[in-house]
């Protein structure tokens, strides 16, 4: 009989080596849809509208999917997802921004099946004494991507035989080993009882369309408040780059990917020492002073040393709320409260990708730092009242 508190389990380990892969095709496009978007002639402002079209649909999508992860199967919509991640990606190979936009639209649909069926698989599996821990390897895994894929993209982008078409296909290739890695996992995950209707006397369709799950509210506010300044650092960075006029650029992401990784883990860990509170009110501490340093820096090792500060703090904070969300998740609503609470991830993403875009044309990317920074603070004060709410969700 396998012990309840053991969390390295067959489950656990083919969930995160799905999560990996889903993973690694989004840190290979990270630094390519700038590149791609600006060589097809378009600005910042249009690369972020392009990134939010990712955005806006696993938004919308993502509760809907979450009902039906709750009414058939977490391992299904995890595949489902990646599946089609594979798909869009190849219409990318068109070249011309409104089908990058298309294609991007529907890898949203993906990224919400993948996310959405990971996230309450995520729920299911945890130990309840180590769901920091947990929290923290769960998103490191999908942070490590990190270490490897945005530099390989920019080998493959600038290579003799590479090219963008070369990155989408390869970005095919991880979303159909990662739907492989979730066809093994659908034997091994326990199958608890599934009521027809998660709400009684209420129609299955009316509560898929019910959005606002209070359990699991504040932690979503607050991953969204700490991912909003994120598409900063991981995507436009690479403009800002060409700007300084930074070569070997691949370090940065390795470097970052490195301290995200290791990062993950152990703060998640120490969440569950020091407190949900502390460890949020780190988190938006740290992004502020990573934002500030990326204002002064003309350097590849000061712009380093600003993307480090910064991830780290994500880290915490992104551990932090995903930990407070699996605490609170009703068993009976797992898929829709997770899936609910996991969008976040894309609206945080396709805002700050807007904000950033528009700050970029309008002040530059000093003033876009600045701006981000003031957000984050604005956050950090938001976290510090509500201090006795994140406290109560370690129960």
């Amino acid at each position: 009989m396998t012990n309840p508190n053991t969390l390295w389990t067959r489950t656990f380990l083919l969930l995160c080596t799905a999560q990996f892969f889903g993973s690694s095709q989004h840190a290979l496009l990270q630094p390519t849809f700038p590149l791609y978007i600006t060589w097809l002639g378009g600005t910042p402002f249009q690369v972020g509208l392009v990134l939010a079209c990712f955005a806006v649909t696993s938004v919308v999508f993502r509760p809907i999917i979450g009902g039906w992860a709750d009414q058939w199967s977490e391992p299904g919509v995890s595949f489902c997802g990646l599946a089609l991640l594979s798909l869009a990606v190849l219409i990318c190979l068109v070249p011309v921004a409104e089908a990058t936009m298309f294609a991007n639209g529907l890898r949203g649909i993906g990224w919400a099946g993948l996310n959405t069926g990971g996230y309450s698989l995520l729920a299911l599996i945890s130990p309840e004494k180590k769901r920091g821990a947990a929290s923290g390897l769960y998103s490191g895994v999908q942070s490590s991507a990190q270490i490897l894929f945005p530099p390989i993209a920019l080998w493959l982008l600038y290579a003799s035989f590479g090219g963008f078409g070369l990155i989408f296909i390869t970005t095919a290739i991880f979303s159909v080993a990662g739907a492989f890695a979730g066809l093994l996992m659908a034997s091994s995950v326990p199958r608890p009882v599934r009521p027809h209707s998660v709400r009684p006397n209420v129609p299955w369709w009316r509560d898929i369309f019910h959005f606002i799950e209070p359990e699991i509210l504040l932690p979503s506010v607050l991953l969204l408040w700490l991912n909003v300044s994120l598409p900063a650092i991981t995507n436009f960075i690479i403009l800002y780059a060409q700007e300084l006029r930074l070569t070997n650029f691949g370090a940065y992401f390795v470097v970052l990917g490195a301290a995200s990784m290791l990062g993950r883990p152990l703060l998640g860990r120490l969440s569950d020492k020091i407190g949900r509170a502390r460890s949020v009110a780190s988190g938006f501490v740290l992004q502020i002073l990573g934002l500030l340093l990326m204002t002064v820096v003309a350097s590849l090792v000061g712009v380093i040393i600003g993307g480090v500060t910064y991830i780290l703090g994500n880290a915490i904070g992104s551990s932090t709320t995903l930990a407070m969300a699996v605490e609170r998740a009703d068993p009976a609503r797992r898929g829709k409260q997770m899936a609910t609470f996991s969008v976040a991830y894309p609206l945080s993403y396709g805002v700050g990708s807007l904000i950033t875009g528009s700050a970029i044309d309008i002040a530059g990317y000093a003033g876009m730092f600045l701006l981000l920074a003031a957000i984050q603070a604005a956050g950090l004060f938001f976290a510090c009242a509500k201090a006795s709410g994140l406290a109560s969700a370690a129960r």
